[in-house]
């Protein structure tokens, strides 16, 4: 998948982590087994309760094999891959894709009409204008801005799915699923382990990117004979302007979630702040919120709905979030006064998480 320093979504912004030390009592808490892996551009890594599953962590091989794999078809930075042999060949003619590719494509393509343009794979035109796909952020003038925005939009991509193709409609638009495509990575090789047996693990990619899936163990039961459960598992959320303070912990149990932020990838000229997170509508950096963080049945939407609701701006994001009721949403603004952070929850309820700290 794309490296970092070119992701819609910040890899290495200080965000969701299993909640506590995993070597603790285990009369208290029970061990958890990690077993985890480079790929992507980042670290995915899933924990077990530790002695629940005796083959989980060959199991745990064969889903993060899958990672690989799915890497191998959608980097753009492997000039063989099935999405960089579509940027390098497709046209106004059809070209026939795999069935992964039109999957998740699709799935692109419906999330970018829900959010009205906001969520993007064809914005990566954008991130070279700006510089932040060599991690050298710069302005653009207004010509380079210009061309590499008649390049970019969803609306010139079109799929057939009774012959399994895809055809552009302009010249120079491409691909990048940057902004959704670990997470689906994390969906598809979440099902590979569940397929094995195994149901209770939390899942993540790079940390921003979070599944969960199933019950944590907490310690021995009523009767001493072995593990309760939590009901689901803690993930911490990190605060956006103080990397080494915790803001707020959400339990999830078969979700997914996803934090986005620019706080890690910007520069500054005369004087103004420019974010990673650009705007595909005008293509020019999102601000106005700090970051937001996504709850959803899957990663991909996690992923790719935390990007969009951060280029919607607080209000829009608001009121996407009453339109969708599954969809659950943190959003953190700057505060005013002495207020440090204003913490917004969207469709969460109490039991779902907690501030910490503001």
């Amino acid at each position: 998948m794309p490296r970092t320093r070119h992701s819609s979504q910040q890899t290495s912004f200080p965000a969701p982590l299993p909640a506590g030390p995993p070597h603790r009592d285990p009369t208290v808490e029970p061990y958890l087994i990690q077993v985890g892996r480079p790929a992507m551009a980042c670290r995915f890594q899933v924990y077990f309760n530790a002695g629940q599953y005796p083959d989980a962590a060959q199991a745990a091989m064969t889903a993060l094999d899958e990672v690989d794999r799915l890497e191998s078809l959608l980097s753009v930075y492997r000039g063989d891959s099935e999405v960089s042999l579509v940027n390098q060949t497709v046209g106004k003619e059809p070209l026939p894709i795999g069935p992964e590719l039109m999957e998740l494509l699709a799935l692109a393509l419906q999330l970018h009409a829900e959010t009205g343009g906001a969520f993007d794979v064809t914005a990566g035109p954008l991130s070279e204008a700006w510089g932040f796909a060599r991690q050298a952020g710069r302005m653009p003038g207004d010509a380079q801005l210009a061309a590499a925005l008649a390049r970019v939009g969803s609306g010139y991509v079109e799929i057939h799915h009774a012959n399994q193709t895809v055809q552009f409609a302009r010249q120079g638009v491409q691909l990048n699923f940057g902004g959704i495509g670990k997470g689906y990575a994390l969906d598809v090789a979440s099902r590979l382990l569940q397929a094995q047996g195994i149901q209770d693990f939390l899942f993540h990619a790079g940390r921003s990117s979070v599944l969960a899936c199933g019950d944590r163990a907490v310690g021995a039961g009523p009767s001493g004979d072995g593990p309760r459960r939590e009901g689901g598992w803690k993930v911490g959320l990190i605060h956006p302007q103080r990397p080494q303070v915790r803001l707020a912990e959400v339990r999830l149990r078969d979700r997914a979630l996803a934090t986005s932020g620019s706080q890690m990838q910007s520069f500054h000229h005369r004087g103004r702040r420019y974010g990673h997170i650009l705007d595909p509508r005008t293509g020019r950096p999102s601000s106005g919120l700090l970051s937001v963080t996504v709850l959803a049945a899957t990663a991909a939407v996690a992923d790719a709905l935390s990007t969009a609701l951060f280029v919607m701006g607080a209000d829009a994001a608001a009121r996407f979030c009453e339109q969708h009721a599954q969809i659950g949403a943190i959003l953190v603004t700057g505060g005013a006064g002495k207020k440090r952070l204003q913490v917004l929850p969207l469709n969460l309820s109490e039991a779902d998480w907690q501030l910490l700290s503001d």
